[in-house]
């Protein structure tokens, strides 16, 4: 296990391929599904292809979706974690939690760790967030961890309307 953060209650550590039946039950569930803007994944194999996805980000970039695991139960949760957007050449942040897990501020915690590795490890200048509008909880979270309202912008063909956040380098280090 390739632990890279580590907060109170939290472990942040890459997601492998024995994480799969995991993120299975975390992306086949239409409640947690509903304001990403992605179908509910319906077979193994998207999940497969998912996490091969994330082991060439860490590759390719050095970062990636981390799985976070909670230290009391060592239970896998959720994801949190940076990825890079190429088509807007930007770092997002982003973050997704079984529904058994919201509220309890894991999802603050885990983007709290991740942003301050993205500035302090990996010397990013800017982290973004993108979210639908009517995603209340998860814009609550971007403004708890420093972020600040960008503009409202198409993210994709699909999503015409998403709100954006963001912070940057020089911001965070004067907190």
């Amino acid at each position: 296990m390739n632990t890279l953060i580590e907060t109170k209650r939290l472990v942040l550590r890459e997601i492998t391929f024995d994480d799969k039946e995991e993120l299975f039950l975390l992306h086949s569930d239409p409640k947690v599904q509903k304001w990403t803007g992605e179908p509910v994944i319906k077979s193994m194999k998207e999940v497969e292809q998912s996490i091969a996805i994330r082991l060439k980000d860490y590759r390719e970039y050095g970062f990636g979706r981390l799985a976070v695991i909670q230290k009391e139960t060592s239970k896998f949760i959720g994801w949190a974690g940076l990825t890079y957007l190429p088509e807007f050449d930007k770092v997002d942040i982003g973050y997704r939690l079984k529904k058994k897990f919201w509220g309890m501020g894991y999802a603050t915690e885990a983007s709290k760790a991740i942003i301050d590795y993205g500035f302090k490890v990996l010397n990013l200048d800017l982290i973004i967030a993108i979210a639908l509008p009517e995603n209340k909880t998860s814009i609550r979270v971007m403004e708890k961890i420093g972020m600040v309202y960008d503009k409202k912008a198409p993210y994709d063909e699909i999503i015409q309307e998403a709100i954006w956040y963001k912070l940057e380098r020089e911001t965070y280090n004067q907190k």
